[in-house]
């Protein structure tokens, strides 16, 4: 039976690739599918990691059909991921002109033009969402960012209370009460002061080997005590993580409170998810490939599973 073009899309947004370009290669091209036909074999082309030729597919769409929204937001995309600000802010803003004015398409242009420091404009895309999806959580959490940029204070007081903090960073880890096994782990890992464990994550315990569950509760009891917690000195941006919507109509916004534990994979891909603190599908949509892959024992496998899961809800990997 002959797939129509949105069953085809729904192959491409559930990673049927092979299975989606054959039933593309297999339709009747006709002048009112032609467009449609040449954005789904862009869409393919994109997920199966060949940008540049899916880009030359879009804009060959827009040829066609000028106001073809998905194609527009595609090209942005895809011009946001490489950095050219320029093109993704124009793209970003043609999608918006349609309406109803696509959600991810005004969350990512809001994003690009806060960065350029237009701040009003980044306030009005945001606003614009928020005013038809109150609790969205992502134009909530840029809006309070945009926001905060309006009202910047340098807290003198916060510098202080780190320099007095600076001097327990030093204490040796040899200082504090300890397991035999927990101490010799620390210290072939090279954590030597309270310093350098603030900058491990429980992950990172956790792989190393003869470390385990019990060496771990043992340390974060420690650092409870004083009022401390694991990973709490890595980096973090003064400004929500920057991320794009790969999905112009956002279909996955409302399964991003989903727990992982729901999805169906493998104890390998799952333990990896536990030990990085993912609880979340939309704490998953915000990692990489690279830091997925960056665990030990997570594969190719494992990240095809995972890619193939956030795809039947319509997400997908930052």
């Amino acid at each position: 039976m002959t797939q129509t073009l949105d069953a085809i899309g729904e192959l491409i947004e559930s990673g049927k690739l092979d299975e989606a370009r054959r039933a593309v290669d297999g339709f009747t091209e006709t002048n009112d599918n032609r467009a449609e036909l040449l954005f789904l074999r862009g869409w393919i082309k994109e997920l199966s990691y060949d940008r540049r030729g899916a880009a030359a597919t879009y804009e060959r769409v827009l040829e066609l059909e000028p106001d073809h929204t998905e194609a527009n937001f595609r090209l942005a995309l895809l011009a946001d991921l490489v950095g050219d600000d320029e093109q993704a802010i124009a793209g970003y803003e043609q999608c918006t002109r349609e309406q109803p004015a696509s959600v991810n398409a005004l969350i990512n242009l809001a994003v690009l033009l806060e960065e350029h420091g237009r701040l009003a404009e980044a306030e009005a895309c945001l606003k614009s969402v928020l005013s038809a999806f109150p609790e969205h959580p992502r134009a909530r959490r840029f809006l309070k960012s945009v926001e905060s940029c309006f009202t910047m204070v340098v807290d003198d007081r916060s510098q202080r209370d780190r320099e007095r903090g600076s001097a327990l960073l030093d204490v040796p880890i040899s200082d504090f009460e300890l397991s035999v096994r927990a101490r010799n782990c620390l210290r072939q890992m090279n954590i030597n002061t309270l310093g350098d464990l603030l900058k491990t994550t429980e992950a990172e315990l956790l792989s190393y080997k003869n470390f385990g569950e019990t060496s771990l509760n043992e340390i974060k009891a420690l650092l409870t005590q004083k009022g401390l917690r694991l990973g709490q000195s890595l980096p973090v941006p003064e400004k929500p993580m920057r991320s794009v919507s790969l999905y112009p109509t956002g279909d996955g916004s409302q399964y991003l409170n989903k727990p992982v534990s729901e999805l169906e994979l493998s104890v390998r891909s799952r333990k990896c998810l536990q030990w990085l603190g993912i609880a979340t599908l939309g704490e998953l949509a915000m990692r990489s490939e690279v830091e997925l892959m960056a665990i030990k024992n997570f594969g190719q496998t494992s990240l095809q599973e995972i890619k193939r899961q956030l795809a039947l809800y319509g997400l997908s990997l930052r």
